[in-house]
Parts: C-alpha cells; sequence; structure tokens
C-alpha cells in the first residue's frame, strides 16, 4: 500500500494541476464572447472597394506566390508556416494552427489566394477550392474557445475537489472517494475534448458541442456519484476501517 506521504503528495499535486487547468478554463470562457463578436464582425464585412492601403474592416483577396512552406513536424512550440510572395515583391510570412488541409499541399512557386482583414491574412485558398483558415482567422475560434473552456472547468473542479477531499478528509474509504472523483474529472474533460473534434469534423454549430458534451457529462456524473457512494460504503475493494 501507498504510504500516508506519498498519497498527501499526489493529492497536493493533483490540486495544484486541476487550480491551474481550472483558471484556464476560467480564461478560456470569458474569450468565447468576443471570440463570437469577431468571427460575426468577419462574416459580416464587405468586400474592399479597392486594394486597402492601410489595415480595413473590409475584405481583399489578394494573389500570392508561394516561397516556401515549413510544417515544423516534430516541434512543438512551432506552427506551421508559409512564406507568401506579393506581385510587388513583399514578402508576408502567415502562420496556421495546423498543416491541413492546405498547407501541407503547397509547394514553392504555387499561386494561391490570401484573404486580407484587418491588414492579416485570415485565409488561405487553393485555384481549385480548398481553404484554410490561418491563425489569424476568426472563423473557428469561438467553438475552439468553448470546448476548451469546458474541457478545462469540468476537469478542474473535479480534479480540485477530488485532490481536496483526499487531502483533507481521514481514512482510507474517503481518500479512495476522492480518487474517484478526480479522475472522472478526466472523463469529463475528455467528453468536452471529443464533443469539440465532432463539431469541428462535421462543421456542425457551435451549439452541437454543449449538445454532445451535455448527455457524455451527466452519464460520466453519474457513474462519478455510485462509485463515490460505493467508495465510502467500503464496496470498492478492502477497506481499512474509517476513523471515526
Amino acid at each position: 500500500m501507498d504510504s500516508p506521504r506519498g498519497r498527501v503528495a499526489r493529492s497536493v499535486l493533483w490540486a495544484l494541476l486541476a487550480l491551474v487547468i481550472l483558471g484556464v478554463g476560467v480564461v478560456s470562457a470569458l474569450q468565447v464572447r468576443g471570440a463570437l463578436d469577431r468571427e460575426r464582425e468577419y462574416r459580416a464585412a464587405r468586400a474592399c472597394a479597392a486594394t486597402p492601403v492601410r489595415a480595413s474592416g473590409c475584405v481583399w483577396e489578394q494573389s500570392f506566390t508561394v516561397r516556401e512552406t515549413d510544417l515544423h513536424r516534430g516541434e512543438r512550440a512551432a506552427s506551421p508556416e508559409a512564406r507568401l510572395v506579393l506581385p510587388s515583391g513583399k514578402v508576408w510570412r502567415v502562420t496556421f494552427p495546423r498543416a491541413e488541409p492546405v498547407l501541407s499541399g503547397l509547394e514553392p512557386g504555387d499561386r494561391v489566394t490570401g484573404v486580407v482583414w484587418h491588414g492579416r491574412v485570415v485565409e488561405v485558398r487553393e485555384p481549385g477550392g480548398a481553404r484554410q483558415q490561418t491563425s489569424d482567422g476568426p472563423v473557428g475560434w469561438p467553438a475552439d474557445r468553448l470546448g476548451g473552456a469546458l474541457a478545462c472547468v469540468s476537469f478542474g473542479l473535479a480534479g480540485l475537489v477530488g485532490g481536496l477531499w483526499s487531502l483533507v478528509a481521514r481514512g482510507e474509504r474517503h481518500a479512495k472517494a476522492g480518487r474517484v472523483v478526480r479522475w472522472h474529472g478526466v472523463g469529463l474533460g475528455a467528453a468536452a475534448v471529443l464533443s469539440l473534434w465532432a463539431q469541428t469534423a462535421n462543421d456542425w454549430p457551435i451549439w452541437a458541442i454543449l449538445a454532445i458534451w451535455g448527455p457524455l457529462a451527466l452519464l460520466v456524473l453519474a457513474s462519478m456519484t455510485a462509485f463515490t457512494i460505493a467508495a465510502l460504503r467500503g464496496e470498492l475493494g478492502d477497506e481499512a476501517p474509517v476513523a471515526a
């Protein structure tokens, strides 16, 4: 069996990790509304009447030639990027959240169309019709923020409660109950990630994330409740007597 000191150390680490992730989730939740407003502004923007000479809220489609691409395979901290050249010779460095579906197929010399909005390339389009948002593109950010908020807040809350429960409660049964809550928090976070993946893969509206995550979260919470009660009753294995 683990020593009491080891259990306390793990509970403290769980609580601290959950607190940090909970903070990240709160920040993501606060960004959802701003991301929604920015996406709506982009979708409602009109086409520019002429080439904008400064950053503008209108949308301009500009032809570029690909100079080089760098997918940064295996470099977690680096975003995939491309260097695009204007007809004037000016080079624009554009980064992407991922390499697919457009960037990975680009070669030096290819011609692409860049959608410029507020002075930044927010989307790159191939002649064949394929398109991809850049790191500055506003489309999809609300869903990413919402999915991240659900994953981090649900995991953070459950992890914090479970970590503190195991830390302050006496008895092996309460320690197991805290572990049950913590690991079900992982399930809640995974359900949010799965919901975001399904929404993104099928291009469903943002509310689909909540529609998918809600029933999954209820199932995980029901399981957590049942296993927590079983732990407190001593039904999850050989238990040491609970301290009075």
